[in-house]
Formats: C-alpha cells, structure tokens, sequence
C-alpha cells in the first residue's frame, strides 16, 4: 500500500518535528505536501526537518468569548525554506502579533491535535 504525501509530514508533527517535502530535482520546499512539484513537476522527494527560523508574512485576530477560550491570533508565516503554512503565534498577545515579526516554527498541539505553531524568536 503507497502512503500518500502528507504521512511523513504529519508522523514528523507527532513526533516532536516539522518535517517539509524536498524535490529531489529542483532541490525546492514546498508546502503542502503534494504528489507533484509544485515548482518543476517532478514526482520525487525527501522529507527534511527544517530550520523553523521564519516571520510572520499576514497575521488576523480571532475573537472569541472568554469562556470559549479567549481571543487567538492566525497568521501565515514565511519560512527559511520558502514555504508559506498557516499557523499560530503562542506567547504573545494575539494584537501584538506584527507583520514581519520574526519567529520559530515548531511541532506543538492544538486541542490535542499536532500543529505547527510559532514563537517569537529569541522569545
């Protein structure tokens, strides 16, 4: 039975790690993990833990009663590796949250369920 193209991404999520496909002919990230380069329409990849050093390219507030968990921020962060992924800032107040904050991506939970979220970097 073939995997499909998100396994290595979400087992690397479980397992403490955010873990991107690699073409193996363009050298290229991309993200979301896909059957096809997005960039050159290969078909072969390597999975790679990657860096996590990235800044926040668009970023919003949700709002939320405080008794359904409170406010949260949802941004979308540009990383090292030339993806973009939607994620979370954790440690700052979801207002403070700036467009090109720097930040480090890592493998967290959200209700349980893995994620890749974000902290501010040196933070």
């Amino acid at each position: 039975m073939h995997e499909g193209p998100d396994v290595a991404f979400r087992r690397g999520l479980a397992e403490g790690k955010v873990v991107l496909p690699k073409c193996n002919a363009c050298g290229r990230f991309h993200f979301f993990p896909r059957v096809v380069c997005p960039h050159c329409y290969a078909t072969s990849f390597t999975s790679h833990e990657i860096s996590g050093r990235g800044e926040i390219h668009t970023t919003t507030v949700v709002r939320r009663a405080p008794d359904r968990g409170g406010d949260y921020n949802v941004c979308i962060v540009e990383l090292e590796e030339r993806v973009r992924m939607m994620s979370r800032v954790e440690g700052v107040a979801p207002p403070d949250v700036e467009i090109g904050m720097a930040v480090i991506a890592y493998a967290g939970e959200i209700d349980g369920t893995p994620a890749v979220l974000c902290r501010p970097e040196g933070g």
